[in-house]
């Protein structure tokens, strides 16, 4: 069949391996706490996807990690979102590197070399706070910067090898404040990881609590940007796309997987099966158009406007695509496994993510009328 054939046929090509490995493992397994899925993801090279080659990585564009993302939400929807999260961490790395010099360069290249795996300590999941916004709290010294706080949820907490945050540093020669990123080792004195994802769903992903005590970061270990709170620049709004474009895609590859059991039974109507196919394949050609565009050099604000237009059409799409898939595949489907129920469920954790769609109506209609674009 052809559906998810060249999704699949990338992962394999870029990953070699494991397609096969996550195919061999069953679903409920790959999404409990113990699943060996993040292992397998780290063991097939998969945390250099996107690093360039000139850095020891495999070098995937936009468009093939979109794919790669799509066939990995087929096979274990936990997994594809806690990748999603060190994918957007890298993509962020990968544009401060410059001319192969540099201290990014050096994290970067390690980063693949090694297949080590970048934890995201953004601001995201706080209620009333903007995904940009600082979650931790920095004191400058003549040592480096000391951090506190908390991130929950934290993809990748057990798994982790780095955790990036944001932070809020003095601007250089009495500038005001500006946002940087610290890179902070797992093994760091002051940094513990807790309980906290207590839902069946997407357990797999390692979301739990991470908590950084007076945790020191040394000066080369802190990545000063150009922002300041509110406000974006390039490297941030590259970021921006990268996350929702591989979310989108990630979730779609949920919902792939039940259509692809209602593609392979012949006893739905062919009319349904069809509508369920242009749909989907609908909401997955309207990614790759954005990714397209991020291949083609870097974006700007128009296209981070788009990734969101797209994002937010995906969530649409995905609230017509698996109800509809679930009644077709039908009762018998639902009742002797626990298969059906739990891609259902986990599907709809797109929308979950932020920004939040009722944050952003705003800022977007403010972009509509030629304003700047802000991000809530």
């Amino acid at each position: 069949m052809r559906f998810l054939e060249r999704e699949r046929a990338v992962l394999t090509k870029l990953l070699p391996g494991l397609d096969e490995s996550l195919r061999a493992v069953p679903l409920m397994e790959l999404e409990s706490q113990r699943s060996p899925g993040i292992g397998l993801f780290r063991d097939s090279g998969g945390p250099g996807l996107v690093v360039p080659v000139s850095c020891k990585g495999k070098g995937a564009g936009a468009l093939d990690a979109l794919r790669v993302q799509r066939a990995l939400g087929s096979r274990s929807p936990s997994l594809a979102v806690a990748t999603t999260m060190h994918h957007f961490s890298m993509a962020t790395l990968v544009g401060l590197v410059t001319d192969g010099e540099g201290l990014e360069w050096m994290l970067v290249e390690g980063v693949a070399s090694g297949n080590r795996l970048v934890a995201s300590g953004f601001a995201e999941g706080r209620p009333g706070a903007g995904i940009l916004s600082p979650s931790m709290t920095a004191t400058v010294g003549p040592d480096g910067v000391r951090i506190s706080g908390v991130k929950r949820p934290c993809s990748l907490a057990r798994s982790m090898d780095l955790l990036t945050a944001s932070v809020l540093v003095p601007g250089e020669r009495g500038a005001r404040d500006e946002l940087a990123v610290a890179l902070v080792p797992a093994e760091s004195e002051g940094v513990s990881v807790s309980g906290f994802w207590s839902s069946s769903f997407l357990s797999g992903a390692e979301s739990d609590q991470v908590t950084l005590t007076d945790v020191l970061v040394p000066p080369e270990l802190l990545l000063r940007t150009s922002a300041t709170e509110g406000h974006l620049d390039e490297l941030q709004t590259a970021g921006l796309v990268w996350f929702e474009l591989l979310m989108a895609g990630s979730y779609l590859g949920v919902a792939s997987a039940l259509v692809e059991r209602v593609l392979r039974n012949e006893r739905v109507p062919e009319s349904e099966r069809v509508r369920l196919l242009v749909e989907t394949e609908g909401a997955m050609a309207a990614a790759e158009g954005v990714a397209r565009r991020l291949d083609e050099g870097r974006p700007d604000e128009s296209t981070l406007a788009d990734s969101l237009y797209v994002r937010y059409c995906v969530q649409d799409a995905l609230a017509r695509i698996v109800p509809r898939a679930v009644e077709l595949l039908g009762g018998l489907n639902f009742m002797s496994s626990d298969e059906v129920g739990h891609l259902a469920a986990c599907a709809n954790g797109l929308s979950l993510h932020p920004p939040a769609r009722s944050r952003m109506t705003g800022p977007l209609a403010a972009h509509l009328a030629d304003g700047p674009l802000t991000v809530a």
